[in-house]
């Protein structure tokens, strides 16, 4: 799944809605520590009042929330795994009996609380659903009646939530004519801050793909290695910031630590075009990087004597991989800070070419080139001889 079309579903979650359809929503109640199953109860959603429909639509969006590679993640189901998170899920999907639907989705509860331990309750929250997208939107101006033919695929949604206790605090009956303490205890379930969760399956193509499942981080760039290996028994993921510090590691065991400006920006530079002309060809998959890729684009960004067999070995120093391939988009910092003493600089890759470090009269200056005049509280400054 790209970005749009994680967008393209998340949006889908809000109330009377043809397009995405709630079958069920199974809530599993689990205590802390020990966790045991304390409760568990499901029912049509469109049974649910509309104030908790309303809550757990929240919720289900915010499984879907956040960047890929930094909060969400689409991850690859291993192959010959025993009892499999995907097989399980699979059955779940083509279930027919409730009772059934049930059944796997417990299954993998207890998955979940075999491996980890909480110190506080939890809510498992599981819905089944269809998820409906339009082929070919009909000319308003037509006159054709009926509704768009549609891709509809089931899918399975899972939230998993903390609970708290309501904070003690003093009340006034208005009845009675008195103050006295909230004697209210029951949990609290926070449906804004899931502390993980999953779509199954994944969609590409207007396809479902079984392959895969998106998998939801609780905190960016913050894997649980343990919930992705033994709960949904997928391969291992890099984060965007794992990726963009292993290819730093990777230039740097390449040409050395030193490098000046315009080659840095040079490097941004090609990556952003390699960027871009997928961008402008349409490609729905992300550009990605490996070895032959980094050799033509630190060499043509002014890096002399780098060659392929020395990318390659760099790459298999670094990662233990040298078949391993990057996402051109999380090479590209947001912006490039530079730290000293007397002043911290927030400047975006492009610019790199304008900064330039040089030695002055013995003394170390940042030279940076700009446009415009420069104005520090109010007044500007008069430009003096280098």
């Amino acid at each position: 799944m790209n970005k749009k079309d994680i967008a393209a579903i998340r949006r889908q979650f809000k109330l009377d809605n043809e397009l995405m359809h709630i079958e069920t929503i199974f809530n599993v109640y689990v205590q802390k520590e020990s966790g045991d199953i304390y409760h568990h109860v499901s029912q049509p959603f469109e049974l649910l009042d509309q104030e908790a429909q309303e809550l757990f639509l929240v919720n289900f969006k915010k499984v879907l929330a956040g960047q890929l590679d930094t909060k969400l993640f689409e991850l690859k189901f291993k192959k010959n795994i025993e009892e499999s998170t995907q097989d399980i899920l699979f059955d779940g999907l083509q279930a027919t009996e409730q009772e059934d639907w049930q059944d796997y989705m417990l299954e993998i509860v207890e998955k979940m609380y075999a491996h980890n331990v909480y110190e506080f309750d939890t809510v498992v929250t599981f819905i089944t659903g269809e998820y409906r997208k339009p082929m070919k939107q009909r000319n308003p101006e037509s006159g054709e009646g009926g509704t768009d033919n549609v891709y509809a695929n089931k899918f399975i949604l899972c939230s998993l939530n903390r609970t708290s206790l309501p904070k003690t605090s003093l009340i006034f009956d208005y009845i009675e004519k008195e103050f006295k303490p909230n004697s209210h205890v029951d949990p609290i379930i926070n449906l804004t801050t899931p502390l993980t969760g999953f779509l199954f399956p994944t969609f590409t193509d207007n396809a479902a793909d079984v392959n895969h499942i998106l998998y939801s981080a609780g905190k960016a760039n913050e894997l649980d290695e343990l919930f992705i290996d033994d709960i949904l028994n997928c391969e291992p993921i890099s984060t965007a910031i794992e990726d963009k510090d292993c290819f730093e590691l990777i230039v740097n065991n390449i040409v050395g630590d030193k490098m000046n400006s315009d080659i840095v920006s040079n490097i941004y530079e090609k990556i952003d075009n390699i960027i871009e002309i997928s961008k402008e060809d349409d490609d729905e998959e992300e550009p990605i990087l490996n070895y032959r890729d980094v050799e033509k684009i630190l060499t043509t960004s002014g890096i002399e004597g780098v060659e392929e067999d020395t990318v390659k070995e760099a790459f298999k120093t670094v990662i233990d991989d040298e078949l391993h391939s990057f996402k051109a988009n999380n090479l590209i910092p947001t912006s490039v800070k530079i730290d000293t003493e007397i002043a911290k600089l927030s400047i975006k890759p492009q610019d790199l070419k304008n900064v330039k470090y040089i030695t002055y009269n013995g003394k170390r200056c940042l030279l940076l080139e700009i446009d415009e005049d420069v104005v520090i509280e109010g007044f500007q400054l008069e430009s003096s001889p280098f």
